[in-house]
């Protein structure tokens, strides 16, 4: 593939150990939503189910394809690369697992809130009000240096920055016809997708 970058032992290592660290925060986010008490109903929106998609084909964008093997696969700046990769995909893995618990039962793949559910503003949400999306992003940036799609990034990412902001739009509507003003003013406070440095508390 023109533009790719030729990867080492220690990007590819470091991929693997960052897939599999969030692999297992994926599952354990499923897992505690399988034990949360049936939904009695609520507002949801089907349509996320196609922004989910065209996510997964902005993130498959930057992952599929050839990897060219460097030939000097254990050179410095390889175990350098594999520290940036690493770090990426813990800090994916962190921050889903920090996001998936704090929201407990109200974490859901399709966009939807529980009868008995509330807003979530504490944890990574007084920062930053998606922080799985910026998690998944953090995750597309390290698939790309752990295969060396660096140039797949220009379209691969696009693709999935549109697709999370009709995401988040199916999401918001669907909080602001369950907690009105409350989600109003908190959506005011806390920014959809660059971090705050201090945490938020809205005002009630």
């Amino acid at each position: 593939m023109t533009g790719t970058v030729p990867v080492g032992y220690p990007e590819q290592l470091a991929m693997m150990l960052g897939g599999m660290m969030f692999f297992a925060a994926l599952v354990a986010a499923r897992w505690r939503a399988r034990g949360a008490p049936r939904d009695t109903g609520g507002a949801q929106d089907r349509r996320s189910i196609l922004w989910i998609a065209l996510q997964s084909i902005g993130i498959g964008c930057v992952g599929i394809g050839p990897v060219v093997r460097a030939s000097d696969p254990l050179a410095l700046r390889h175990w350098a690369a594999g520290a940036v990769v690493l770090a990426l995909f813990g800090a994916t893995a962190a921050l889903f697992h920090w996001a998936s618990v704090t929201m407990g039962r109200n974490w859901a793949l399709v966009a939807r809130m529980r009868a008995d559910g509330a807003l979530v503003t504490t944890g990574p949400f007084a920062y930053v009000r998606n922080p799985i999306y910026v998690a998944l992003a953090l995750f597309l940036f390290g698939l790309a240096g752990g295969v060396g799609h660096w140039r797949a990034v220009l379209l691969g990412f696009p693709i999935y920055a549109l697709a999370t902001w009709f995401r988040v739009r199916s999401e918001e509507a669907v909080l602001r016809a369950t907690f009105d003003d409350v989600f109003v003013r908190y959506a005011r406070q806390v920014p959809r997708f660059v971090p705050r440095l201090r945490p938020t508390t809205p005002a009630p």
